[in-house]
């Protein structure tokens, strides 16, 4: 982990085999680099998540990342971040934040979390 790399906050549901698949598949990624996030299970910490800046409604329905500066990164945004730090995972970082790929990523998204969450579209 390189020393100017500030700490990150993910919040992501637990209760989502998804979700923690994706978590193991970067955490092995990022190897060491991956030691300057932190992983915080959403799963019934409603009031804790309001206290960081979290809606928790909206906190299983879009990933939510918080930097060292306080401020939270939402769905596309908190993606790029993540992956921006881990070599391997540059190219996509760069290739999700394309002005016609983003908004087709974030309706296909969208549209998975609302079929995980029994939501009608």
């Amino acid at each position: 982990m390189s020393k100017s790399q500030s700490k990150l906050i993910v919040f992501y549901d637990g209760s989502c085999p998804v979700c923690v698949r994706d978590r193991r598949w970067y955490e092995k990624l990022a190897g060491r680099t991956g030691d300057s996030v932190e992983w915080l299970d959403i799963t019934g910490r409603d009031e804790e998540l309001r206290q960081q800046g979290v809606d928790p409604y909206k906190a299983l329905r879009e990933l939510h990342v918080k930097d060292d500066q306080g401020e939270i990164h939402r769905e596309m945004d908190a993606y790029i971040l993540l992956m921006s730090r881990v070599f391997l995972l540059k190219p996509l970082a760069w290739l999700i934040s394309l002005p016609l790929i983003r908004p087709t990523l974030a309706r296909l998204y969208h549209s998975w979390v609302g079929r995980r969450l029994g939501e009608r579209a």
